[in-house]
């Protein structure tokens, strides 16, 4: 007997089990196989059957046990406990977000501009897109060239939103003999006190009318150059700053020529903006007539008009206008804009550089009419045509065909692509 138990350990299935088994699990049994020698008296490959019997039966064992608890242990991790963490924890972040300062800031200077804008509705009827203008370029720091015949109420409007915020209003009639002094000031010989006394002139003040501003010659237009660009005056070699806010709005009569000085394109350049007034609806002028002539509850009289903001507030307003957004893709249409008019078959000469700057600075006032504190190229649309109707030149061949200055840009406008923002 003991030659042939040698033999068994030998041919021992235990190296064959190991590749039947890849689970590490097998290995353990291995050595408990010793005890089945109790069995030698049958072959030796039914032991070698019923060792690989058990092991099998050893397997499954250890292995269902580890699965269900390795199973069990993650499935609870993933349960939903953790998210309603996570969902939790922006939400109070949103609020903060909801209120922070820009809105809030432009809700206010929003309701700022309502409420002047509702005061000047209280006396001039009609006109909302040249409202809307005037109010766009008035809180963006921009000055105003307005053209319409006589009579439309030009004059009744700037009145009406100078007494809406308290500022000061001052008006020079411009006539062929009209000086550059008598525009900015000059210095007087005082004889008591034997000196220079300075006597600053009538743009020396928040908003200045320069009434028919094309009856003047170009030696007393030119002396609104400094005043419009560098907002200060110089009188006899001495500057003075002007005061704050301050906003230049000339009108001139586009069917008279007679007596009248082109203004030079220098000048042209100052302003931000060009509007025309057009005549009412009969609607408008109905009640027009009715108001003025006292035939009814309501009158045109400026005196209606209440001081719902001071100079302080606008000057304010203007300098938060700068947080409005901006996207550079915003900002390269307005470019390209510009820029076409100088290309374009069309004109003898575009806009300049300061045409860019005026569209996009006059968006985003637009863009805070419109309760909005970013600006979209739409805003650049609606601004595009009251910003570079009077900085382009045609050519003689489309002059001469008929086309308006105004249908030239709009078709120079829509031939640039807008971006998608």
């Amino acid at each position: 007997m003991n030659p042939n138990e040698p033999d068994l350990p030998g041919p021992t299935p235990s190296p064959s089990v190991p590749p039947a088994s890849p689970q590490p699990a097998a290995v353990p049994p291995v050595p408990q196989q010793p005890v089945a020698p109790a069995a030698p008296p049958a072959t030796p490959p039914a032991p070698v059957e019923r060792v690989a019997a058990p092991a099998p039966a050893v397997v499954p064992t250890p292995v269902p046990a580890p699965v269900p608890a390795v199973a069990s242990e993650p499935s609870p991790a993933p349960a939903p406990v953790h998210a309603p963490e996570l969902v939790t924890t922006p939400q109070p972040a949103a609020p903060a977000v909801e209120a922070a300062a820009p809105p809030s800031v432009a809700s206010a200077e929003l309701a700022l501009v309502r409420e002047i804008q509702g005061q000047i509705r209280k006396v001039f009827i009609g006109q909302h897109d040249l409202v809307e203008m005037v109010l766009t370029a008035f809180i963006s720091s921009g000055h105003l060239l307005i053209e319409g015949h006589p009579g439309l109420g030009k004059t009744h409007l700037i009145v009406s939103l100078a007494k809406a915020f308290q500022g000061q209003f001052k008006r020079i009639q411009f006539t062929p003999d009209l000086m550059p002094s008598d525009v900015v000031g000059h210095s007087m010989y005082h004889m008591g006190t034997q000196s220079f006394n300075v006597k600053q002139g009538p743009v020396f003040t928040n908003l200045l009318l320069a009434d028919e501003i094309n009856r003047a010659p170009a030696k007393t237009q030119s002396a609104l150059l400094e005043v419009m660009q560098e907002r200060q005056a110089t009188i006899d070699g001495e500057s003075y700053p002007l005061p704050e806010p301050f906003m230049v709005l000339a009108t001139q009569n586009p069917i008279e020529h007679d007596g009248t000085y082109p203004l030079p394109e220098a000048q042209l350049d100052r302003f931000m903006m060009k509007v025309l007034v057009t005549e009412p609806e009969l609607q408008e002028e109905i009640e027009i007539a009715t108001r003025a002539t006292h035939s009814g509850e309501q009158t045109l009289e400026v005196d209606q008009v209440e001081a719902v903001a001071t100079p302080e507030q606008i000057v304010a307003l203007r300098k938060a206008l700068r947080d409005q957004r901006v996207v550079p893709e915003v900002i390269e249409y307005a470019v390209k804009i510009v820029q076409a008019t100088r290309e374009s078959a069309m004109t003898s000469y575009g806009a300049s550089p300061r045409a860019s700057i005026a569209l996009i600075e006059a968006a985003k006032g637009l863009a805070l009419l419109r309760e909005r504190n970013y600006v979209i190229p739409d805003d650049i649309k609606a601004c595009a045509l009251a910003v570079l109707r009077h900085r382009i030149s045609l050519t003689a061949e489309v002059a001469i065909s008929g086309q308006t200055v105004d249908e030239t840009v709009s078709a120079i406008v829509n031939s640039v692509e807008s971006p998608r923002v």
